[in-house]
């Protein structure tokens, strides 16, 4: 069978663009409180107290508002540097459960964790061989990861997991749309391009590990509505923000309890 990738590492400037934006760092923190490997996540009374603890940081009482922001940072932390990696730098970071660590940071007041790799082998796909090197890496990152976390989360929490995942699926639009094709030359712009449609149109559903593709499943037409000028996408699911918001009535602009 024909090697559909090879064995790299990312280079000093891959990596500092990493971790100047999007969330990586190879750095442990030095608050270890809210510091954890990405397993612990599946270990029911180990994210429990965990979340127990990062309660207090969002500043809420409700579980449900906890388990949902929680999962907003854990999203980002591994889908904006996984994503950008593969789509701007042709190279696959492993994204498994079993190879990461959540490390806390703070910018400023906010809490905006990091995540940091225990091996940082990266691969790049072959020649013709991109399309089944894509399907790994992104099996690694969903299947591989948020899928099991937002399993586990679910159960622990009744949490439901089709929140977690439209809480994923903003962040891959916004990533795609407004980000990563800042300062891209022309091939990496055509392939940014391909990799959003890919993601959000035809990969298969066993790369998310559910039953269908989570993120062709929330990508609902963007629309100008009674409370946006500008053409949102609005939720399918409500993320629970207002919970922990000083007015109770403060809901996210693409909230479906808005009247849109």
């Amino acid at each position: 069978m024909k090697p559909h990738a090879t064995a790299t590492w990312l280079d000093d400037q891959e990596m500092q663009a990493l971790a100047a934006e999007y969330r990586l760092t190879w750095e442990p923190s030095t608050d270890r409180t809210f510091s954890m490997p990405f397993t612990d996540l599946l270990d029911p009374s180990k994210s429990l107290n965990y979340l127990q603890g990062v309660s207090s940081i969002f500043e809420t009482d409700s579980e449900t508002a906890t388990v949902s922001l929680f999962a907003k940072r854990y999203a980002y932390l591994i889908l904006a540097s996984g994503l950008y990696a593969m789509s701007r730098f042709n190279k696959g970071l492993n994204y498994e459960i079993a190879n990461g660590t959540i490390e806390s940071s703070y910018q400023g007041e906010a809490w905006l964790p990091k995540a940091r790799l225990t091996n940082w082998q990266t691969t790049s796909p072959e020649a013709d061989q991109r399309g089944v090197w894509r399907d790994q890496v992104i099996e690694q990152m969903f299947a591989g990861n948020l899928a099991k976390v937002w399993q586990s989360l679910s159960k622990a929490t009744r949490v439901s997991r089709s929140v977690l995942w439209e809480n994923t699926a903003i962040y891959v639009y916004w990533l795609y749309e407004n980000k990563f094709a800042e300062g891209a030359t022309p091939e990496e712009k055509q392939r940014v391009e391909e990799d959003f449609h890919y993601l959000i149109r035809d990969a298969p559903a066993h790369l998310f590990g559910e039953s269908r593709n989570p993120l062709k499943q929330f990508n609902t037409p963007k629309r100008a509505t009674a409370v946006s000028d500008t053409p949102i996408r609005v939720r399918k699911t409500c993320c629970f923000y207002y919970l922990a918001a000083d007015d109770p009535e403060d809901y996210c602009p693409t909230c479906p309890k808005l009247k849109h």
